[in-house]
């Protein structure tokens, strides 16, 4: 009886230290950290003011004016030395942070790769803010490789719509002096890349301005400055897209293979604009498998 009574206590034990490590093993899991991004006040300002408006308990943000890093990393057993920096979209005027953000970075970790989502300031007609936030972010990532367990030389971007334009910037307009912030790869779903015709209209009003001078679309059209070093990518659209037309894709593309950089394009049937990595998309197991398999081959 007393024999039996211990084995039983011992089997309870047992399971409710199982239960307490399981709990404790998904509070690590989901406890991100939230890095301030600049140890400094940015030279420039956006100008907004007020505070952020967060909707729909965090799925979206805007009025940023705090630019930081929330980072996800993957369980140790299971790293592959790759980083992502995503940006998610929102016609800088604000941030899709779950669909285009958070949802991003959970998929990266199971694949063993760490995950930094940028909540960028939003330019407010102030066209380099964004970028240099980009810039920053690629460099912090790259400055702290060794803290996060990751190789300097496979930090990448992706970048969702408006995202997918700074995405396309921060991959064309790079600077090398001290630490890089080029970043390896670019994974790009339905971006814009153009300022030209062929944009979204908000994005460019809201980055560039009302009556933005022919000097500056050029150099936000990052079709037109894709060169020998622009690093490689990979991109992810609809063909029924009508809010970023797909043409801003396949000029890019263009270029990128007039200039021998590696890139790969995968056009949907249908899916519109916005999907992300909601699982209910029609296309999201082709699609993350593509992913999946293109940057294994980084």
């Amino acid at each position: 009886m007393q024999r039996t009574f211990i084995i039983y206590f011992l089997i309870c034990m047992r399971l409710i230290f199982f239960l307490l490590n399981c709990v404790f093993s998904i509070a690590v899991i989901e406890a991100q950290q939230v890095i301030k991004l600049w140890e400094t006040a940015p030279t420039e300002s956006n100008e907004l003011t007020g505070e952020e408006i967060v909707r729909n308990d965090g799925a979206s943000v805007s009025n940023v004016s705090v630019p930081t890093l929330t980072v996800y990393l993957p369980e140790k057993n299971s790293r592959t030395g790759m980083a992502v920096v995503i940006c998610p979209g929102g016609g800088y005027a604000g941030l899709a942070f779950e669909h285009e953000g958070t949802m991003v970075a959970k998929w990266l970790n199971k694949e063993g790769i760490a995950a930094f989502i940028l909540k960028y300031r939003m330019p407010n007609k102030h066209k380099n803010i964004p970028l240099s936030d980009a810039q920053q972010a690629i460099r912090y990532v790259r400055a702290h490789a060794t803290e996060y367990d990751i190789s300097a030389s496979k930090i990448g971007i992706c970048g969702f719509s408006a995202g997918g334009h700074l995405a396309s910037t921060v991959s064309t307009h790079f600077t090398t002096s001290g630490v890089s912030s080029r970043p390896d790869f670019s994974i790009l779903y339905y971006p814009v890349v153009s300022m030209m015709e062929a944009t979204h209209g908000g994005s460019r009003t809201n980055l560039l301005g009302d009556n933005p001078s022919p000097t500056d679309i050029y150099t936000f059209s990052n079709e037109k400055q894709v060169n020998v070093n622009t690093p490689p990518a990979i991109l992810f659209l609809s063909d029924d897209d009508k809010v970023v037309v797909p043409e801003n894709s396949l000029k890019y593309y263009e270029a990128l293979k007039q200039n021998n950089i590696p890139a790969a394009m995968y056009i949907f049937p249908t899916g519109g604009h916005g999907w992300g990595f909601r699982d209910g998309y029609t296309y999201y197991k082709q699609m993350t498998e593509l992913l999946s398999a293109w940057l294994k081959a980084r």
